[in-house]
């Protein structure tokens, strides 16, 4: 597919006169295009929906979540992953973030890291991908050869395939399982897919690590019960995360985090329950991490 016939790389004619405006003016249009890019998501929420639900399926077989791009795309995907342990209390290697050319492009371009197909291919398979995990390719044209490459492998070894661009007839969609394309329409500045392209796989990112996450019950209510404490800011919302879960009182909520060595899950069940840290631990993990389901099977009743 020529470059020039994209939509990502069309010229937009709201824009022809932003080096003209002054700023607000010319802030106001970047708005304006930005605010295209939520509706062309809410389009793709039954693929996303689609995509969540099988990640989930196969991170409960043992399964892992790689995303795969270059340049920008890349750097959304490895600040995506990266933001998964903290948040959610997962270990680094069960969604990981994977970038044309390697640490190095990640603060830097690496020319030509992105053409080449083969090392998408060999950057998966040097994470030893097999057919339980998922691999997501992220590319605004929907063409990069490095992204399609790393796809076409995880194909042949039977994992499963997601893409995101922002071209809904381009290549990818022959090397996914599911594909999911917002259509952003042109670029502020012609090309630079850093902007509403890169917002929208942001936005599809956020969707895909939190919605997975929720389904492994790493989210109570809408609180994220599984982060790691590691600080004092952090040891504060357990604090507050407890207080709205439980409504007890904050001598009862001090001395069970001390007890659990600040694990709020547990902490959580413990007060709401009556019961003790090891039958707490113990119902988590009969119930998977999940607080909803280990309170059923101490109150059956409810359920």
């Amino acid at each position: 597919m020529e470059l020039t016939k994209l939509i990502t790389e069309q010229r937009n004619p709201y824009t022809e006169d932003i080096d003209l405006l002054d700023t607000v003016s010319m802030l106001k249009k970047m708005n304006d295009e930005d605010k295209k890019v939520a509706f062309a998501v809410e389009k793709e929420i039954p693929k996303i929906a689609q995509a969540v639900d099988e990640i989930a399926e196969r991170m409960k077989k043992g399964g892992r979540l790689f995303y795969i791009g270059a340049g920008t795309s890349g750097r959304i995907g490895i600040l995506d992953a990266s933001e998964c342990p903290p948040t959610f209390g997962v270990d680094p290697e069960l969604v990981q973030g994977i970038i044309a050319g390697g640490d190095a492009a990640i603060k830097r371009a690496v020319e030509g890291a992105e053409d080449d197909d083969f090392m998408g291919r060999k950057d998966l398979e040097a994470r030893n991908l097999s057919h339980k995990d998922a691999v997501v390719g992220l590319t605004a044209s929907g063409r990069t050869p490095y992204v399609l490459g790393g796809l076409k492998y995880a194909r042949e070894i039977g994992a499963l395939t997601v893409g995101i661009c922002c071209n809904p007839d381009s290549l990818i969609k022959d090397y996914v399982d599911i594909l999911i394309a917002p259509v952003v329409g042109p670029e502020v500045i012609l090309g630079s897919t850093r902007l509403k392209a890169g917002t929208a796989q942001k936005m599809v990112l956020n969707m895909i690590s939190t919605g997975t996450m929720i389904k492994l019950g790493k989210v109570y209510s809408n609180l994220m019960v599984d982060l790691q404490p590691t600080n004092e800011k952090l040891k504060n919302r357990a604090r507050r995360m407890l207080k709205i879960a439980t409504k007890a009182s904050d001598d009862v909520i001090e001395s069970t985090l001390k007890e659990t060595g600040f694990d709020v899950k547990a902490s959580i069940l413990m007060i709401l329950s009556g019961i003790d840290k090891d039958r707490a631990n113990e119902l988590l993990k009969f119930s998977g991490g999940n607080i909803r389901k280990a309170m059923m099977v101490i109150y059956p009743e409810r359920s």
